[in-house]
């Protein structure tokens, strides 16, 4: 028996269900996208697949509706692929372990895949439903958006009539997204030769780490397990000779790291200091990251290669002197995150350090500065700089007759006033919006926490009402 099948709308979690069963981690959207063209097909859907697996799925208007204006649905079909360290699901080639705990959907050992696989599930109810009253209903369901919004950007839309988009990639019910911040992914590369080096290993993991979406929750001050662990490797350079072995940590740009493990051979003396600035940590950050657990371990005497202790030193004064976090609050929007970046994937290869970082600014001129920033840094060490993925800030429209009218039909619905703001995270309308001229926007989404970590959870009830709304706003569609 379906693990969902009790909840809600029931074609809403049945088409969950089976997308949750389907892997779908970006760069792996091959599965989820021949399951649309199949059900487009069923379903007998105008459809088009590019290349890169988008999916756009085209449902001519109901009777008596051909008049209205058309619609566009859009959402996006990866997920981020985030486990516990103990999980031992492939989440490659395996579904994930629904569970419903406290009237929240959630997988066991991972990631839910909500974030955006809610938006998906939700498109499909409603191209299937006979009875729904609709204006002609355009639905693109891209690829690679938690990467960089490279589907976005690739994707052909010259077929599409609408220019009233209602995104379904919002995490805040009653919340209406109209504008977000733009982005890129920089990659950093420090060069070094490695050497025999003879002495005591010592490993420092770092782990359990709240962590979060670094676009989401960069405001919440949470610990970057790649900093707080270079953090402990700076106090030991500063008393002795450390020589790095490994040193990786994260697994995606744009969740920010809960894990980072880094191998040295040092001295006892180093050992006393990381010690110290471990419990300095834990003590700073029991707040926001209270499960987080340092440990630090001397192994035994052994003949390793390993970076040299200059080039090691080197390479921590690097990762202290890049910028990460919070730059600039808005000046226009009280509390909005204006410019950030976040350090989310490091790892130590056989003759580099690579490390990236997604930055995100709703200023464009700030992104520039902020990419220039770290262009400088970086090069001052001797890195190779790459800059991959740039796309556009959602730009806010002062008037928008589309806001206007899902607003209003939001008031009479829940009696309730809709609250209307932009983000620092990034969805596609921005992309979209610069291949649709005069494409009016607003993102939604019903209540899920924690995205983008094992303890991601989406609100049963708050879907549910989410999708009655979805409906409404079709059916009134002018």
């Amino acid at each position: 028996m379906a693990v969902l099948s009790n909840c809600k709308p029931e074609r809403v979690f049945h088409y969950f269900e089976e997308i949750c069963n389907i892997p779908h981690p970006s760069y792996h959207e091959e599965k989820i996208s021949a399951y649309l063209v199949d059900f487009a097909k069923a379903h007998n859907l105008e459809y088009y697949q590019d290349d890169l697996y988008n999916v756009i799925m085209i449902k001519e208007a109901s009777e008596g509706m051909e008049n209205a204006a058309p619609l566009i649905l859009q959402g996006h079909m990866d997920m981020v692929a985030e486990q516990e360290p103990d999980c031992k699901k492939d989440m490659l080639t395996e579904g994930l372990d629904l569970e419903i705990v406290d009237g929240f959907v959630t997988a066991k050992g991972t990631t839910l895949g909500g974030d955006d696989g809610i938006a998906v599930a939700m498109a499909l109810a409603i191209l299937e439903d006979e009875e729904l009253k609709h204006p002609r209903l355009e639905v693109i369901i891209t690829v690679s958006e938690e990467v960089g919004m490279e589907g976005a950007a690739g994707i052909d839309v010259s077929m599409l009539k609408g220019r009233k988009l209602l995104n379904l990639d919002s995490e805040e019910e009653g919340h209406f997204l109209a504008g977000c911040a733009g982005g890129c992914r920089m990659e950093i590369k420090y060069p070094f030769k490695k050497q025999s080096v003879e002495g005591n290993l010592v490993s420092v993991d770092v782990k359990d780490c709240t962590g979060g979406h670094s676009g989401a929750e960069i405001n919440k001050g949470r610990a970057n397990a790649s900093l707080m662990a270079n953090r402990i490797l700076a106090a030991a350079v500063e008393v002795a000779d450390v020589c790095l072995v490994d040193f990786v940590g994260g697994t995606k740009d744009n969740a920010i790291p809960r894990a980072t493990s880094a191998k040295v051979i040092t001295t006892a003396e180093a050992v006393e200091a990381m010690e110290k600035e471990a419990a300095a940590i834990k003590n700073e950050y029991a707040i926001t990251d209270p499960e987080m657990k340092i440990d630090i371990k001397c192994e035994a005497s052994t003949k390793v290669e390993a970076v040299s202790a200059s080039d090691t030193k080197r390479i921590v004064e690097l990762l202290l002197s890049m910028p990460d976090g919070i730059q600039n609050m808005s000046h226009d929007i009280e509390g909005l995150v204006e410019t950030s970046l976040n350090l989310g994937i490091l790892k130590l290869n056989e003759d580099n350090l690579t490390f990236a970082s997604a930055l995100r600014s709703s200023v464009d001129s700030a992104k520039t500065a902020l990419m220039r920033k770290v262009s400088m840094v970086a090069k001052a060490f001797g890195c190779e700089v790459a800059a991959h993925g740039q796309y556009p800030a959602w730009e806010y429209l002062r008037v928008s007759a589309f806001r206007d009218e899902i607003v209003a039909i939001y008031k009479e619905v829940t009696g309730e006033d809709a609250i209307v703001e932009t983000i620092h995270a990034g969805v596609e309308c921005g992309l979209l919006a610069s291949k649709l001229p005069g494409l009016d926007a607003v993102s939604i989404g019903p209540e899920m926490y924690d995205i983008h970590t094992p303890k991601e959870r989406l609100s049963i009830a708050s879907t549910e009402r989410l999708y009655n709304y979805v409906r409404t706003v079709i059916e009134r569609s002018k």
